[in-house]
């Protein structure tokens, strides 16, 4: 089966609307053309996956659905939980607070090679309080949860009965039945003008013209499903995925019997940031960008596009949204 050929009238069939697996859509499994040749390097090379069908999220975890979470089993997330002095050697103490990566926007051009710019890590910022302490999220109860690592993600997922989706499992129900097309709707960013995603329109990191109509994150229904059914797999917030981040693709096999059957990515000892040798602490891969992806900066607005995590950092725009398979066909 092909993508095209997985979607149908039954990608739309929804579990009963109540209990933790209320607002899930089915996805038919299939086999499809992942990764892209013509974007950033480690989306490459394009090679055919096979995926079994699974049921997924409508919509990414919202606050709403966070906080039942967090009132039931009086979990306690990452961002506000004291770093272990042990877990970083030559950190400054005065650092060791809790707290997440929170965007802080310049007012003026900044260097684009250097994150910090805009990036700040702000005590007192986790999940109630997006932007540290005096901001909530009161009125955002159908904006996407985020401020979650991933222990945080994995743990919601085991309280409501799911799991995290696979990198081929999200990158398949992202596309919603598109083979090639670039994005999850077409080839078209903006088709006719409409803006199909919460992206970030404007000079990246200090022009925000907010001309989708949100500076920042938005509810999780605000834009089209994609043909699965699926909100907000492109855009608003980044989501975590099962997989250990591998800095490109496997090459097709050589022989069409060998195509990999429910994929899982890299190994973990392999997914350290290269960049910094003496940080031993692996990295998972997001999928599907965020508010803050920008034409000038981060055009990973696709299905195609893939971001390394470590699994020990939360912030302003990661998100996750949870899957149930048909079967168990993965190993933890």
């Amino acid at each position: 089966m092909t993508l095209a050929d997985a979607t149908s009238s039954s990608s739309r069939e929804q579990l009963p609307e109540h209990g933790a697996d209320a607002g899930m859509l089915y996805v038919p499994g299939g086999t499809f053309r992942m990764g892209s040749d013509r974007h950033y390097p480690e989306e490459a090379p394009v090679h055919r996956v096979t995926v079994n069908g699974f049921w997924m999220d409508r919509t990414p975890v919202t606050n709403r659905q966070f906080r039942q979470f967090v009132e039931a089993t009086g979990h306690v997330t990452f961002a506000e939980t004291a770093p272990d002095p042990k877990d970083y050697p030559g950190a400054l103490p005065h650092m060791l607070k809790a707290g997440s990566l929170a965007f802080a926007p310049p007012k003026r051009r900044v260097d684009l090679s250097h994150w910090g710019e805009w990036w700040t890590f702000k005590f007192g910022a986790n999940w109630r309080r997006p932007y540290g302490p005096g901001s909530s999220i009161r009125g955002l109860d159908e904006h996407p949860v985020v401020h979650v690592a991933f222990r945080d993600a994995e743990a919601f997922a085991k309280w409501a009965g799911k799991d995290l989706p696979t990198e081929a499992e999200w990158e398949f129900a992202a596309r919603g039945g598109l083979e090639d097309a670039e994005y999850a709707w077409g080839d078209e960013l903006t088709p006719s003008g409409r803006q199909m995603s919460n992206t970030w329109q404007g000079e990246f990191p200090n022009e925000n013209l907010a001309t989708d109509g949100y500076e920042r994150t938005s509810p999780v229904t605000a834009f089209p499903p994609n043909g699965h059914g699926l909100y907000d797999m492109i855009g608003n917030v980044w989501e975590w995925t099962l997989d250990w981040y591998a800095a490109k693709h496997e090459a097709d096999a050589p022989k069409a019997c060998c195509i990999p059957e429910n994929p899982r990515g890299g190994r973990e000892d392999q997914s350290y940031d290269p960049c910094a040798p003496n940080i031993k602490i692996p990295r998972k891969v997001l999928k599907g960008g965020s508010h803050l992806c920008a034409p000038n900066y981060c055009r990973r607005y696709r299905p195609a596009a893939r971001h390394p995590e470590p699994v020990d950092t939360s912030a302003s725009h990661v998100g996750f949204r949870c899957i149930k398979r048909e079967e168990k066909s993965h190993d933890r």
